[in-house]
Order: C-alpha cells, then structure tokens, then sequence
C-alpha cells in the first residue's frame, strides 16, 4: 500500500473546529482556540508530547504476532509476550525485555468499559489466551498437513499462493489475535480510557493550574490525551504522519484512507487530535470533549469498515472456490468482527455493538465446521448490519 503522506501548509495553523468565532472563546472574553498545523506542543522550549508506552506496546504486539506465525515457538515463549513482566527476555528488543509494560495487562481495561465490569474483561482477556494455546497445540503439530474441514493444517491460495495455516474451523489464530487486538487494545484504549471525560475530567484542577507531573513537561490531562493520540501513532511520525507503519490500526486507518469511498479520514482524525490537545491547553473542555466525539466517530468506522470488507472479500473468494485466499479474508474479518465490542457511539457510553451482539456473530461464523461452511447469504446479512450501524453501505466498504 502505498504510504499517505499528509501535506501540511503554513495556513493549516490556524484550522479551528467551527466557523463561528464565538463557539470556541470559553467565557467570550479568550482568544478562540486554534490547532497548530502538526501534533507539536511545548512548554517552556521543550516537547510537552509524551507516547513512549505507548510505542512500547505496539511493537511488543508486533513480536507477538510475528511469533504466532513461528511453528518453533512454545506457548510460554507467546504468553511471555502477552503478558510480559519486567526484566523477562521475551523480545527480541532489549529495551522491550526491560519494559514494566504489557500487551495483557491494557486488553480490554479502559476505564468506561472495563473498569466496573471484570467479567467481560477477563473474559476477552481469555479468548486471547485460548487463541494462542490452539495454535501451539493445534495447529503448530499440523503445520505441514493439508486442512480439512474439521482438522487444522495448512491451505494454499488458488493459483500456487500464500500457505495459510488454520484451525480446524478454517481459522487462521493469527489473524485472530492481530485484528482483535487493534480492537481490545488500541481502540478501547484511545476511545474508551485516554480520551474519556471520566479520565480527563479528574485531572481538571491540576491541568487549570498547569501543575506538571512530577519530573516530566506536561500536566496528567495533556498526557493522557497523547496517550490517545500514541495508540494510533506510536511508531509513526507524530508530525508528518505516513500511516502504514505497524500491524495494527495505523496500518488500517491507511488501508481505509485509501478507499476513494472514505478519503480524508485519516486528516479528520488528526485534526481532531490536535485540537482536542490545543483545546486542553487552553483549559476549553467542551471544545476537547467535542473532539473526543470526532475521534470516536471516525476511528469506530475503520473498524466498521474493514469488518465489512473483510466479509465480502472472503465472500467472494468462497464463490471462486478459492479456500485459502478465502479463510485469510474471513480469519481477518473475524478479529474486526470481535473489535466491534471496543467501538463508541459518539456522545454515548455505548459500544456500537454490545459484547452479546459481537459474540453471536462469532458463534454464527464458527457454527459448524466454521469457515469450511459458512454461506454468502449469512456473510452478506452480517455485512449489512454492520454497514447498517455505521451508516455506510455494503458496497462502500466491501471492494
């Protein structure tokens, strides 16, 4: 794919979020808040913008896909990825090893999902733990034996292409693991924990008096705002973003930008992020939490969108009798289909689709032999709703 690159002009500095001057001057008396032309802050000289656990976690999920992709591998060796304890040399990375941080411990764990409801939390946490043990158990013993419906194995893309390798369901636990995650982790952690008014809102005191953090160049607000902002562009270039640069939702928010359907997402979800993070400098939480609005609108769609292109590509690869592109497609669309769960209806506390809505649609694509017998009809019913929910059609996102 290849890579957007945003271009930034002079005048873009002073992008503001409404043409009327005075929805944004807080008492009417304050000068209206403006955006810089990128995502650079400073206090006193210095970057006030902080990520770095951010990064961390990303590319530890980048070593933890990769090794499920790795048929030497133990399930202690990918667990100790997951669920990775300081000074453990689980990675690769050196810098990763002596990280306190863990992919585990911020799946599904934002504050206004997860925080008074365990049960789910640990639940989904579970189904991240069962996918890696099948494909150690399962599918790792099976890997240089061709699938059959009901045994797992390996299965080749019509026309001598990409080995896939599958549970006994068709399901590739790889994809699995990656496309759920952009949901459990990156997109319940942006929209549902950093950007939250329940998050944000208790820092409201320190960041009217700027008080910073002890030792660091920005207040608790300001950070956890570029917390946000890290989950989408912790290995990216906060400045002159070129998408396309990890596994997770920067790869997908590129994929769904070049859609000619959906251009000019990528720069709503930038701009909203620089002014929702000018707007807490300038102490303006309505404007901040408008923003958040924006940000949860735009980023639950790639979800939305990639769910439903993933469905109709697999659909289509079904009808051409080509199984092993087929299963690759549906194994993909599954994890965005279990990510639904971490999406937010702008302005509410609601998810687009609910846990029990997400898991009956996981049950209908795992009836069965699974992918081996799942129907268009079903696929294109399940497109449709989810198209439906988002407001988008079935034809916009599925080609």
């Amino acid at each position: 794919m290849k890579k957007l690159v945003f271009s930034v002009m002079a005048l873009g500095a002073l992008l503001t979020s409404c043409s009327n001057d005075d929805d944004n001057n807080g008492d009417g008396g304050d000068p209206q808040v403006t955006a810089p032309a990128t995502y650079s802050f400073e206090r006193n000289g210095e970057t006030s913008v902080s990520y770095s656990g951010q990064t961390t976690r990303i590319l530890m999920g980048e070593e933890l896909i990769s090794a499920m992709k790795d048929p030497a591998r133990t399930e202690a060796e990918i667990d100790g990825m997951f669920a990775h304890e300081e000074g453990n040399n689980d990675f690769s990375d050196a810098d990763l090893n002596a990280s306190n941080k863990s992919v585990r411990g911020k799946t599904a764990a934002s504050f206004d999902f997860f925080s008074a409801n365990t049960t789910d939390a640990n639940a989904i946490k579970a189904d991240f733990d069962a996918w890696i043990a099948e494909q150690v158990n399962d599918v790792y013993p099976n890997w240089s034996v061709d699938a059959t419906a009901g045994n797992a194995g390996r299965i080749q893309e019509a026309g001598g292409g990409s080995l896939r390798y599958v549970n006994g369901k068709g399901l590739e636990l790889n994809q699995a693991v990656n496309k759920s995650l952009i949901g459990a982790l990156m997109v319940d952690q942006m929209l549902n924990n950093y950007i939250s008014s329940n998050v944000l809102n208790q820092f409201e005191t320190a960041n009217d008096s700027e008080t910073l953090v002890d030792g660091k160049n920005y207040t608790d607000m300001e950070h956890d705002w570029d917390e946000a902002f890290g989950y989408l562009y912790g290995t990216d270039n906060a400045t002159n973003p070129q998408l396309n640069q990890d596994s997770f939702l920067n790869k997908y928010l590129s994929r769904v930008e070049g859609d000619a359907d959906f251009a000019g997402i990528a720069q709503t979800i930038y701009d909203a992020l620089k002014l929702g993070r000018a707007a807490i400098v300038a102490k303006d939480y309505d404007l901040r939490n408008e923003q958040a609005d924006i940000i949860r609108e735009e980023v639950s769609k790639v979800i939305g969108i990639r769910a439903v292109y993933y469905l109709q590509q697999g659909k289509n690869a079904l009808e051409a009798d080509d199984y092993g592109a087929a299963f690759h497609d549906l194994s993909e669309g599954f994890g965005f289909i279990y990510s639904l769960q971490f999406t937010r209806v702008p302005g509410t506390n609601n998810p687009y689709f609910t846990k029990a809505e997400v898991d009956a649609m996981i049950t209908q694509l795992m009836a069965g032999n699974g992918f081996w017998d799942v129907t268009s009809e079903t696929l294109d019913s399940m497109s449709e709703d989810i198209a439906t929910s988002f407001g988008f059609t079935v034809a916009q996102a599925g080609s």
